[in-house]
């Protein structure tokens, strides 16, 4: 069999652009090219769109754009930190900077742009930065842990991501934009005067229509300050330059290929260069309109152009590209798509501004009817539904589109088929349906999967999950949305509202009354009946060992303790905020001596003791309590630790004692039960030493307050927390942190951390904020008297269990021979201390466990 010669392609740069092309190239070309990818970044390609993330605690990992196996899969030679220096077009070679020479037949330039910075005095001195990479946002990082007030250079798209990344770190903070207005391409004059006053409320300094003059420096070379076209003087200990960019073609340009006279690579509809063997695509291009795109729907668009061509796929085009863009800066929403400034002949606007609420909303209609763009600052809640229909007839009257809900909200309709709903990878409502009807997408996952609809910036994520449900409703799918078979008509949120507002206090008479099976005496399941439990403790509704509710429990909640592999238990007495005296630890020690327990410093900064048989566990327990210890509900649904660095009190970092915050606020949740358990961490500066924005809640000081991060957490799908609000003084802060937690437990799902839960909530952050901080929905006095009861009916499970020996009693390993040690736990010794020796097999572990429940 003769083999046949694989097409060598030579990728330059991966970036968001380089990697999508690879993806095309794959789906298209199979196994009929071999690749290489020369990049000069140190990692694989990573979402630069999202980067401001980063500061919020998002990983490079998280970033990354490049699926695990991915390269390996495909055969993909990738090597990074080794630019192209050199193209010989002739012999149809490459020449890295570490001196590789790799041939080609043929070569992708997917180079991207760098960042523009004016060449005024100063611009390189100590404490100057771009705003690019992974690594300038480090070294951005790293600056502002010793600053105090920052300075932003533009005012666009990036230059206020900047601005809020360094607001977030603590510091003061200046934009200069030299355009009459913020975001000069994006918005108009009404909607740059709205974004202005939003920014401004944040408390940030804006200056527009005045240029950098000159960057002044102290005595020892740092940055000091800025000196501005219109003779004002900034204060400043750090630049960051975010002043546009232009596109990367230098070795382009040596190669002799053709560039434009502000830039780029000449390329045609083809993404072709002046050499036919060479090919050019995302901000390095200068497109056949003569424009270079610098957003990343024509990145893509470009790139599957250019896998087309080499794959040999029909006749695929890049003539232009959609510029709409939907962004949250500085937590305001931000949209612009079509014709946004209204420059086509003849066309009219429809206008609708509230400069108290901070929104302003624009539509360009044309001379026929047609919607031709628009722009939306402060609620771009629409910009879903508008962009997909622009340049085709409205279907309601346009100032229906425009108007608050309270002055006329549209009628529902049905956007076309043929409607763009995701622009970043061109993918139609018809596409969207197919993926439902034909291959049996049910959510928003799958579709995102099936179509990467959605995968891009994201801001088409709600109108998909729109289609979804009604593609399904309208197929007659049933979906599941109670809790189980027992309460099929009701989810938890809606069980919570029903045992509060009826003041139910038992699983019976709620199965009873609100069941859709069993009828009477109904018994309900192992879904139903702990959801029910931890409703009823969650409004401090009896113990939850007493009576009915003991029969509800999960094994852990059953003994108040968490069982282990072996079928021993584990002992976690509170450690408020990580603080324990010496007296405190010498009882710990002692009770571990005494029993023969296994003890560990675990990462929540609590001594765990495991290794306890169900027997033991009141006598260790009563010890405890009676050193002043309590539990530390390891065992339950509820809030777990609030970690600490040492703050301000020790640390000549910190701003503010988070120590005495964290022990504060695990004192006020302790044995807070809610669907899912909860941690939280206090940092007392920006080094966040204590982790806290991976937790469900975490605070981080600033020199002003503090700053609340809400919805994040480790596990299996790690999410860093998203910040809710800034420089909250103390008795804010408690009250929306109470607000948060209260609001978490009335409405989430069982099992649901707070991390799924804000993400699935319709409206995500911003609504989160509305209802707790502005009071939108009306309820914040009923979520803070909810708390207030917590706080007030709140008693150590543990000292209440020891002090009635009716609950006591129920500690025992065999109930028809009470004081008979379990036989089958057994331990072994390793490293001086007790291993636990497994079960051999995993079904006689689950008959323990059951048999203990």
């Amino acid at each position: 069999m003769v083999e046949v010669e694989k097409t060598r392609v030579v990728l330059v740069g991966h970036g968001m652009v380089g990697q999508r092309f690879l993806e095309a190239l794959v789906e298209q070309s199979g196994h009929a090219v071999t690749v290489t990818v020369l990049a000069e970044e140190p990692r694989r390609a990573y979402d630069r769109v999202h980067l401001t993330s980063w500061f919020s605690g998002v990983t490079p990992g998280e970033l990354s754009m490049c699926d695990e196996g991915f390269v390996e899969k495909h055969g993909i030679d990738i090597r990074l930190g080794d630019p192209v220096e050199a193209i010989d077009r002739i012999a149809r070679s490459v020449t890295t900077r570490n001196g590789h020479t790799v041939n080609y037949d043929v070569l992708v330039l997917a180079t991207g742009s760098y960042p523009f910075v004016p060449p005024v005095p100063g611009h390189d001195a100590d404490g100057c930065f771009v705003y690019r990479t992974i690594e300038d946002v480090e070294a951005i990082k790293a600056a502002a842990e010793h600053a105090r007030v920052g300075a932003v250079v533009g005012g666009g798209l990036l230059g206020l991501e900047a601005a809020g990344a360094l607001v977030a770190m603590g510091l003061d903070t200046h934009v200069v934009e030299f355009a009459p207005r913020l975001m000069a391409l994006q918005v108009d004059d009404g909607g740059g005067e709205v974004l202005r006053r939003k920014v401004e409320d944040l408390g940030v300094s804006v200056h527009t229509g005045a240029g950098t003059q000159a960057v002044t420096t102290a005595d020892d070379g740092r940055v000091s300050g800025m000196t501005l076209s219109d003779g004002t003087e900034l204060a400043a200990d750090l630049v960051v330059f975010s002043a546009g960019v232009r596109p990367r073609d230098a070795i382009a340009r040596e190669a002799g290929l053709a560039v434009g006279e502000r830039g780029g690579v000449v390329v045609d509809e083809r993404c072709r260069t002046s050499d036919p063997h060479v090919l050019a695509i995302g901000e390095c291009a200068l497109a056949v309109d003569g424009r270079v795109y610098g957003l990343v729907a024509p990145g893509y668009a470009m790139a599957e152009v250019a896998a087309a061509e080499i794959g040999g796929v029909g006749r695929a085009t890049f003539t232009g590209a959609d510029l709409s863009t939907k962004l949250k800066l500085l937590g305001v929403d931000v949209a612009s798509f079509g014709d946004a400034h209204g420059v086509a002949e003849g066309c009219l606007e429809v206008l609708y501004s509230d400069s108290r609420a901070g929104v302003y909303k624009k539509l360009v209609i044309g001379a026929d009817g047609r919607l031709l763009g628009g722009v939306l600052v402060g609620d771009a809640e629409a910009y879903g539904t508008l962009r997909p229909l622009t340049g085709g007839a409205l279907p309601v009257p346009a100032e229906q589109l425009v108007l608050p809900a309270s002055m006329g909200a549209p009628v529902p309709f049905a956007l076309p088929d043929e409607a763009v709903v995701c622009s970043c990878h061109a993918v139609t409502k018809a596409t969207i349906r197919n993926a439902i009807t034909a291959h049996g997408c049910v959510d928003v996952p799958a579709v995102k999967k099936c179509t990467k609809a959605g995968t891009g910036c994201g801001s088409c994520v709600k109108l998909i999950g729109t289609i979804v449900k009604d593609e399904l409703e309208a197929a007659g799918v049933e979906t599941v949305r109670g809790v189980c078979e027992h309460f099929a008509d009701h989810t938890r949120a809606e069980l919570y509202e029903i045992v509060r507002v009826k003041g139910i206090t038992s699983f019976a008479r709620l199965i009873d009354e609100h069941g859709s099976t069993g009828g009477p005496g109904g018994d309900g399941c192992d879904v139903c009946k702990p959801t029910v439990g931890s409703i009823l403790a969650s409004l401090a509704q009896g113990h939850i060992l007493d009576g009915e509710q003991a029969a509800l429990q999960d094994t852990n909640d059953h003994f108040l303790a968490n069982i282990q592999r072996n079928g021993s238990y584990s002992v976690v007495p509170r450690i408020p905020g990580g603080e324990v005296t010496p007296e405190g630890l010498i009882t710990i020690g002692e009770i571990a001596r005494d029993f023969g327990l296994y003890t560990k410093i675990t990462g929540g900064q609590r001594i765990d003791m495991f290794g306890a048989t169900v027997d033991q566990l009141p006598h260790i327990w009563r010890r405890l309590v009676a050193a002043g210890f309590e539990s530390g509900h390891a065992y339950g649904k509820a809030l777990r630790t609030v970690k600490s660095c040492v703050g301000e009190t020790w640390c000549r970092y910190g701003v503010q004692d988070s120590v005495g915050l964290a022990i504060e606020l695990e004192l006020r949740y302790r044995g807070l039960r809610s669907p899912h358990k909860l941690k939280s961490a206090v940092s007392g500066c920006a080094r966040e030493c204590a982790e806290a924005q991976s937790k469900d809640f975490g605070v981080i000081a600033t020199s002003e307050g503090w700053n609340l991060y809400v919805g994040g957490n480790g596990g299996t799908t790690p999410r860093h927390a998203d910040l809710l609000a800034t420089d909250l003084d103390h008795d804010t802060l408690i009250r929306t942190i109470d607000r948060f937690l209260m609001f978490y437990i009335r409405t989430a799902d069982r099992l649901e951390r707070t991390a799924p839960w804000v993400h699935r909530m319709e409206g995500g952050l911003d609504h989160l904020r509305a209802v707790i901080v502005d009071d939108s929905l009306g309820i914040c006095a009923d979520l803070d008297e909810l708390m207030s009861r917590h706080v007030e009916t709140y008693e150590d499970e543990w000292a209440a269990t020891l002090a009635d020996p009716d609950r006591v009693r129920r500690f025992v390993s065999f109930t028809n021979a009470p004081g008979t040690p379990d036989p089958t736990v057994r331990f072994t010794a390793e490293r001086d201390q007790i291993k636990p020796v497994l079960f051999e097999s995993f079904e006689l572990f689950e008959k323990l466990e059951a048999r203990s429940r």
